[in-house]
């Protein structure tokens, strides 16, 4: 199987037997991502990788319009189920596969948020062309806010290497990033800032990425 295919299915039946695992307050990245978004007077949203929806809420309640985008049913179904109901006609709900393109026209959004998504079990192509997917639906000037585990995290280099700095730990995928690999998702983008910070019990290790789009559409082969 697939690498991420298999991973849809490990994620679906997780969320399935944990209903709200990482709780239902929105998380650290979130707050940060609503200021900036705010600052910017950013309304239309883009998701990806919404999970359960904590921080979906979050941005809900901080009055943003959200599009959440995941390839796992059930963390959406969870996320119908807890959306209030003077929030609900400011969301939509998406299930699909990001390695496919987004089906909305170029200039859609006003910022794209991920906590996490990217570094899942893609490729290092795959999330090429997902970010230049994310490009061509931002508008120009947007912000582009997304988390990731670094090879600085205690965890990198353990269990089975499946190639493009991914390892295959407890059933779950991790793509840890190195600089490069950012560097490399900022085509298109102007690279404003990237904060390291901590997370979790392990603690997890990662950086939180900010850019802002200066370009779109005709890009290089990658």
């Amino acid at each position: 199987m697939d690498i991420v295919d298999g991973q849809r299915d490990h994620w679906q039946k997780t969320y399935e037997a944990n209903p709200m695992m990482y709780g239902s307050k929105g998380s650290e990245p979130v707050t940060f991502a609503i200021k900036a978004f705010t600052d910017d007077k950013a309304q239309k949203i883009l998701e990806l990788g919404a999970g359960q929806g904590r921080d979906t809420l979050a941005m809900l309640q901080a009055g943003l319009c959200v599009t959440a985008i995941d390839y796992a049913k059930a963390g959406l179904d969870e996320i119908g189920e807890s959306v209030s109901d003077q929030d609900r006609d400011r969301l939509e709900l998406l299930e699909h596969d990001l390695r496919n393109p987004l089906p909305y026209e170029d200039d859609t959004f006003d910022g794209c948020y991920s906590h996490m998504l990217f570094t899942m079990a893609f490729s290092n192509e795959e999330l090429i062309r997902l970010m230049r997917e994310v490009n061509r639906v931002l508008r120009k000037g947007a912000q582009c806010i997304y988390t990731v585990r670094h090879t600085g995290d205690v965890h990198y280099g353990q269990g089975e290497y499946l190639g493009d700095d991914r390892y295959s730990n407890g059933g779950f995928v991790v793509h840890f990033f190195d600089r490069d690999t950012v560097e490399r998702l900022a085509e298109g983008f102007d690279l404003a800032e990237v904060v390291a910070f901590e997370e979790g019990e392990l603690p997890r290790q990662l950086w939180l990425v900010r850019q802002r789009k200066i370009a779109s559409s005709k890009f290089n082969d990658a």
